[in-house]
């Protein structure tokens, strides 16, 4: 992906790099850690992230070869700027025991099946209902925000063995949701990717 990346950005990641050393992550670990970082300015998150650079690998490769984007909220898919995302948060509805968000998640996997990568910035219950699919996803950025539910949430996430970009604490939110999903969006594919 061809971006041009305007020149307040380049100094955010300079002074980002100049507060903090992050040249010890791995390449597609060091561009969420660095996106999600310049996303909420907030570099607690260099030690609360936790994911594996092989899911990421995989995960790039698919998101690069065309697999579908499912969020959780439109504030999520709002910071997606350069990729069709699927939110069925608008068709979904609440009922005994589940949540709308819980409900979007259900008629999203009806919609594009396994394979696709998730990503909850907003709703505890929606990665908890993620969970309880057999969606094979390529990867699951879980990073709900909140006092109730997220982190329990994003335990459950990092329990499942599933490939996930997840954190330790309650924070998370759709900025910095949206801000893993583009590290991988914005990286680019690599020779072997590209013949593979």
């Amino acid at each position: 992906m061809n971006r041009v990346v305007h020149p307040i950005e380049q100094e955010s990641y300079r002074r980002l790099r100049a507060r903090l050393d992050t040249s010890h992550f791995p390449p597609l670990t060091r561009a969420v850690v660095e996106r999600v970082i310049h996303s909420a300015a907030d570099l607690q998150y260099a030690t609360d992230l936790v994911m594996a650079e092989e899911d990421l690998v995989r995960a790039h490769a698919a998101l690069h070869a065309g697999a579908p984007v499912v969020v959780d909220v439109e504030m999520v898919a709002a910071g997606i700027t350069r990729r069709e995302t699927v939110c069925r948060l608008r068709d979904a509805v609440a009922g005994p025991g589940l949540t709308r968000s819980a409900h979007a998640i259900r008629l999203a996997y009806e919609q594009v099946g396994p394979g696709a990568l998730w990503v909850i910035g907003n709703a505890p219950t929606a990665l908890e209902e993620l969970l309880t699919l057999d969606a094979e996803p390529a990867l699951v950025i879980g990073l709900p925000v909140g006092f109730v539910g997220a982190v329990e949430s994003k335990a459950a996430l990092r329990e499942s063995g599933l490939p996930a970009v997840s954190n330790v604490s309650e924070k998370g939110g759709s900025a910095v949701a949206s801000a893993a999903l583009n590290a991988l969006l914005y990286h680019p594919v690599s020779h072997s990717e590209e013949t593979s």
